[in-house]
């Protein structure tokens, strides 16, 4: 189909996905979910498994990992004068003890309201009301607060997911270690420490960047046209150390690949403001969409996105609309597992 770049369209990216494809848990071991391999100037698509995944790298690739952890940012709490229960979701930590929170019900959170979580373990007040009616709030507590909330908070499973986990690593990366997401970068979900290993001594280079995801990636686009959606801020960080192992994957004819989206915005965030590869941080709002030239990806691991999501946005804009919308359908006819906890797809 011949898209009209200037005017493509939110439903340009809808596809029909039968309810029991989601999937509701994790498989074990990591990398036994299935692989769907796609070739972006072909189109040609072939189904493995996750193992598989050191069979499609060469000797002198570079992956590049995001190696932010998830929040357990869930909190359930009271309002302190008249016990009406709440519920907070810490989206990004502004300064100090202040954080941006989504509150539900949002009426019981005015500016000057003051909640109870844990039986007092960690208190807040809401300081304002800022865009999109998420609030400013302050946490009040005694010890450390990343502790306080391993031992009261949840993992915020998207919504899509009702079942509930039993371990909460599992919904973390095996190399997970920055916090401050308030999602998990799924494709990394696929890694264990042995497949890692495996990869790292058949030669491929293995980096790392920080980008601690928002709920605004996964927040519906509720635009009739792509170029009026909106995305939100992410903070990212992109180290030295990352930026040379890409640089001299480049000069010697390797393929940098992401693992993730997340990667993927971080590092085509640093090419495009910097117009080179180099330590960098900083908010990223990029939006990826078809029309966009990538500067510096090779190849994408990542898992199977909503239907009208920036992220299958994204996906097309690597891979060509036409052979992403190809791959979904016959994803959908073999019955991948789809989602965060679904299967993996390998862009080349």
């Amino acid at each position: 189909m011949e898209l009209d770049l200037q005017n493509l369209q939110t439903k340009d990216f809808y596809y029909d996905l039968p309810k029991e494809l989601i999937a509701q848990t994790p498989l074990e071991p990591r990398d036994s979910s299935r692989l769907l391999t796609l070739n972006r100037k072909t189109g040609e698509i072939s189904h493995k498994h996750f193992y598989d995944i050191i069979d499609c790298l060469n000797p002198g690739d570079c992956l590049v990992l995001n190696d932010s952890r998830v929040l357990p940012a869930r909190l359930y709490g009271v309002k302190e004068d008249t016990g009406a229960k709440v519920e907070f979701l810490l989206l990004t930590h502004r300064e100090g003890d202040v954080w941006e929170v989504l509150c539900g019900p949002g009426k019981r959170a005015k500016p000057g309201t003051r909640f109870s979580f844990g039986d007092g373990l960690l208190k807040a007040e809401v300081l304002e009301i800022i865009e999109d009616g998420n609030r400013l709030a302050r946490f009040i507590y005694d010890g450390n607060f990343y502790e306080i909330l391993d031992k009261i908070g949840q993992m915020p499973l998207p919504h899509y997911i009702t079942k509930p986990l039993e371990n909460n690593e599992r919904y973390q990366t095996v190399y997970s270690k920055e916090i401050g997401s308030a999602a998990a970068p799924t494709a990394g979900l696929h890694f264990t420490p042995e497949l890692l290993e495996r990869v790292k001594q058949k030669g491929v280079k293995v980096a790392f960047v920080t980008l601690h995801v928002g709920l605004g990636t996964f927040r519906p686009v509720t635009a009739e046209r792509v170029v009026d959606h909106k995305m939100h801020s992410e903070h990212y960080y992109l180290p030295k150390e990352t930026a040379d192992c890409i640089n001299a994957t480049k000069k010697n004819g390797g393929r940098v690949i992401a693992v993730g989206t997340t990667s993927c915005r971080t590092l085509e965030t640093v090419g495009t403001k910097e117009g080179c590869i180099k330590e960098s941080s900083g908010w990223t709002d990029i939006f990826i969409y078809p029309g966009y030239q990538y500067k510096v990806l090779d190849g994408l691991i990542t898992n199977f996105h909503l239907p009208e999501s920036t992220l299958i946005m994204l996906v097309s804009a690597f891979a060509g609309y036409d052979h992403i919308m190809n791959a979904y359908k016959v994803a959908v006819q073999e019955k991948y597992r789809f989602f965060s906890f679904g299967d993996a797809m390998f862009i080349y």
